[in-house]
């Protein structure tokens, strides 16, 4: 194995910490050829489709990559906005907003940035660029509240990867999950009041999740239980009753069981008892994306109000609130308590370089 080149040594030079935010990914465009990249390496991940390699790669290869990239293209194309990808644009907002409050709060000297798993900005290169700029710690934070080893786990993966070919590592802190977080919940919960404030409240709130297999929670996946502890912390924070909620599980992809009740399925059953209004709101996602806009936002509300339902509201993601980037930024400060602020005295730092000198260094 060839380490990967490391960055020149300054002898002085304060070692910096990072907070470092992990995505899912998004194509580069709403076509079919680069939605076809995206879903390649998105579905060839052993921890997203746990069937075995030579089946699935068959499956993947021979069926899926030619029939699926045309049709997600065309749903990408619906969403997709003038600054590009909202997954994309959401998250990179999100990584500025939140540098630029932490400065605010006395913490100017920390960097932020942020990587996708799948797609370009890549977590090598995002890592990468990090080293350069000499953080020597760094903080993982995936925007996945509810753990899953096809999301969190991931993630952490494609870090290990980058670090096996990596001579000089950084330290490194993971956040696993911050479903249960006062500070998210209370994020959630305001951006439903905001909503109901200028739209009035509906009959049912919909707590739609991002769906995985069944057979993942019966392999010890915590994602099930921590969905719904989500969905019982936001309603205790909204004061609902238990018959004014139920939650959901969406985006169900082949013919094997998954997490129930199913979100179209649920909807569908609303609009036949013609509910006079609906909203749905998708805690999992902490931005906008396709599986919001476009699953939920067109195609779910299309199939509630052909069934009968009368009115459907989408509450938007956390995406760039205040009280969102707030939240982010008391779970990050939280997780690197200990690791301090880097020295930014010149005359420390120069007596450091000078220490090295006389022991022989050469810069």
């Amino acid at each position: 194995m060839r380490f990967l080149d490391e960055p020149d040594f300054a002898h002085g030079a304060p070692a910096r910490t990072a907070i470092l935010l992990i995505n899912l990914g998004t194509p580069d465009a709403p076509t079919r050829a680069a939605v076809r990249r995206y879903l390649k390496e998105f579905l060839s991940d052993p921890r997203v489709v746990e069937i075995p390699r030579i089946p699935w790669w068959l499956i993947l290869n021979g069926i899926i990559l030619n029939l699926r990239p045309a049709k997600s293209a065309a749903k990408y194309a619906q969403i997709w906005g003038t600054d590009g990808s909202p997954l994309r644009a959401h998250t990179e907002r999100q990584a500025k907003l939140l540098r630029a409050y932490l400065g605010t709060q006395g913490h100017a000297a920390l960097i932020v940035d942020f990587a996708m798993r799948y797609g370009e900005p890549s977590i090598e290169s995002v890592l990468a660029r990090l080293k350069q700029q000499r953080c020597e710690r760094i903080l993982l934070l995936p925007l996945y509240p509810q753990y899953a080893a096809s999301t969190t786990a991931t993630a952490f993966d494609a870090v290990s990867a980058y670090l096996r070919r990596t001579r000089n590592m950084p330290e490194l802190r993971t956040l696993k999950h911050f479903h249960d977080h006062p500070a998210y919940i209370e994020a959630l919960a305001e951006g439903v009041r905001r909503h109901w404030a200028q739209h009035g409240k509906p009959e049912k709130l919909l707590m739609s999740f991002h769906g995985l297999p069944r057979y993942t929670l019966e392999r010890g996946d915590p994602y099930h239980c921590e969905c719904h502890k989500t969905a019982r912390l936001l309603a205790d924070a909204l004061v609902l009753a238990p018959e004014q909620y139920q939650i959901s599980f969406q985006s169900r992809f082949g013919r094997a069981q998954w997490l129930q009740p199913y979100t179209s399925a649920t909807l569908d059953a609303w609009g036949r008892l013609e509910l006079r209004r609906v909203d749905v709101i998708c805690p999992g996602f902490v931005a906008d994306c396709l599986e919001t806009l476009e699953e939920i936002g067109i195609e779910a509300k299309a199939g509630f109000l052909k069934a009968g339902g009368k009115e459907f509201h989408l509450i938007s993601c956390l995406n760039e609130s205040d009280v969102w980037i707030r939240a982010l930024a008391q779970i990050a400060l939280e997780q690197i308590q200990g690791w301090g602020e880097p020295d930014q005295d010149a005359a420390v730092l120069e007596r450091s370089r000078v220490r090295a000198i006389a022991l022989g260094a050469s810069t």
